[in-house]
């Protein structure tokens, strides 16, 4: 560039810096059209990508695994590597508040500390470096925080010396030697020959950070899949989380809709007086909070067991919620329940049409059966819960499902004929399921058309085995929720 390129181009700075611009409303205005674009991103995010939901907060979840929202996983990594440093990792405040006080402060006082007239890339070395690393251990923290953890304490260890040599140890001695540089050596960040050192020095350090963080990520994904839990988000989503639950908690004593006054057919609360709980003196009378904590706490002196987590239950806070949603919807008059959780229980069946156990039987089992016949009840080792349980399973497995046999168990039960035991003919072996209340004809008619053709398991096989007709549905749809 000669001498006269140099002069006009210094009379045009000149020229700008003299007229400048307006902070109304020229720099005002820019600044509207990117925070006006910032929010138009936001909400296309959150209108089309939405947040992630999760469970209702449960102190008596102890599996539950916080973690903090995306742009704070590096700090979150952050503390969980400097707390295995020996000695110092104990003292907390020395990562929460100090080393980030000090990283905002200096950024708060750069433009003090940084009075550099020279403002290209080529002379910013120790800057770009610095922030370089910086900004390389935020990111790669962030991606370590994402990943699962460990399934136990060998693999828990490694993955975590890994980390941390990857995320804390290999930046901190990049950043050491780079201020130790230019604090005592200042002068190769001058010198055109030696300038490149920093950089290779910040290179081999990025390179060996990535090179640990790809390393765990490769374990990680090695690590078994954690279970997912679903979130009822909609409403008649929350009404079919609580449908199945109350199946399986709570229709062994109040019945699939909750009219039972008196409990039949469970031990050591045979013959107990109950208010039907779908009654208005409950549910008009019956706060959800006071409802939520009977079902979580129970009534002990009545022999009903806590069923919340806090007290020794199965149920998480969501789940009682959802439970407390369904008795609304479904049995409250006041509430009005979404059209669509009045679908029947399973699709009606034609003439000649064979039952599957996927399609028809299974939310029948699902809604009558569970609740007793799973482990920890007293059901003669009969389970439920699942196809080949249904077939193979009980003290009386050989009899209690025979394909193309009316005289089955199963069948014969459900159609209140008890079964006598052989060597004592006057005690009943099984008695009437369920014992409360009787199923309904078109509920037996679907066990007994499944029954008769052999029990078949999809939709494709009962396929096989029906027979069309163009005759009329014998079964009416119950209009309850389905799963």
């Amino acid at each position: 560039m000669n001498d006269e390129t140099k002069k006009k181009i210094n009379e045009r700075y000149q020229q700008e810096l003299n007229r400048g611009e307006l902070f109304w409303p020229d720099s005002i205005f820019k600044d509207l059209i990117v925070s006006l674009g910032i929010f138009i991103v936001l909400v296309l995010l959150a209108t089309f990508i939405g947040v992630a939901s999760e469970p209702k907060a449960d102190p008596a979840d102890t599996s539950y695994l916080p973690r903090p929202e995306w742009y704070f996983l590096f700090l979150f990594k952050f503390l969980t590597l400097y707390g295995q440093i020996p000695i110092i990792g104990r003292i907390e405040w020395l990562a929460a508040v100090l080393i980030p006080g000090i990283g905002i402060g200096l950024l708060t006082l750069l433009p003090l500390l940084d009075k550099s007239p020279y403002r290209h890339y080529s002379r910013r070395i120790f800057a770009l470096t610095f922030m370089g690393t910086v900004v390389l251990d935020i990111i790669l923290l962030t991606v370590m925080a994402s990943l699962p953890v460990a399934p136990d304490a060998t693999e828990l260890a490694a993955s975590t010396t890994l980390q941390a040599i990857g995320g804390l140890w290999i930046p901190m001695a990049v950043l050491a030697l780079l201020v130790a540089m230019f604090i005592f050596w200042r002068g190769l960040y001058r010198e055109s020959t030696r300038r490149s050192l920093p950089i290779w020095i910040t290179v081999a350090g990025s390179l060996a950070m990535v090179v640990m963080t790809v390393v765990v990520s490769a374990r990680a994904a090695a690590y078994p899949k954690p279970e997912e839990v679903e979130v009822a988000s909609t409403l008649a989503d929350q009404i079919f989380a609580g449908q199945d639950l109350y199946s399986v908690q709570c229709v062994e004593c109040h019945g699939d809709d909750g009219s039972v006054a008196v409990i039949e057919g469970v031990e050591g609360l045979e013959g107990e007086e109950i208010t039907p709980i779908n009654s208005r003196d409950v549910l008009y009378t019956v706060t959800d909070s006071a409802m939520y904590e009977v079902i979580a706490y129970g009534r002990p002196n009545a022999g009903m067991p806590p069923s919340g987590k806090t007290y020794g239950g199965e149920l998480s806070r969501s789940e009682i919620d959802h439970i407390i949603v369904f008795m609304r919807y479904m049995w409250d008059d006041r509430f009005e329940p979404p059209a669509e959780v009045l679908k029947p229980l399973f699709p009606p069946l034609a003439d000649g049409e064979v039952p599957s156990y996927e399609v028809h039987v299974a939310p029948i089992v699902k809604r009558y059966c569970v609740s007793c016949h799973r482990e920890g009840k007293e059901n003669n080792n009969y389970l439920m819960t699942t196809y080949e349980e249904v077939l193979t399973t009980g003290d009386n497995a050989d009899n209690n499902i025979i394909a193309g046999d009316e005289n089955s168990y199963l069948l014969q039960v459900i159609q209140e004929h008890p079964i006598m035991d052989p060597e004592k003919p006057d005690e009943e072996l099984i008695g009437v399921m369920p014992p409360s209340r009787a199923l309904k004809p078109n509920v037996i008619d679907v066990f007994i058309r499944w029954v008769m053709n052999g029990m078949p398991e999809t939709a494709e096989d009962a396929a096989i085995l029906s027979v069309p007709t163009d005759g009329t549905s014998t079964s009416e749809p119950v209009a309850t929720p389905t799963p």
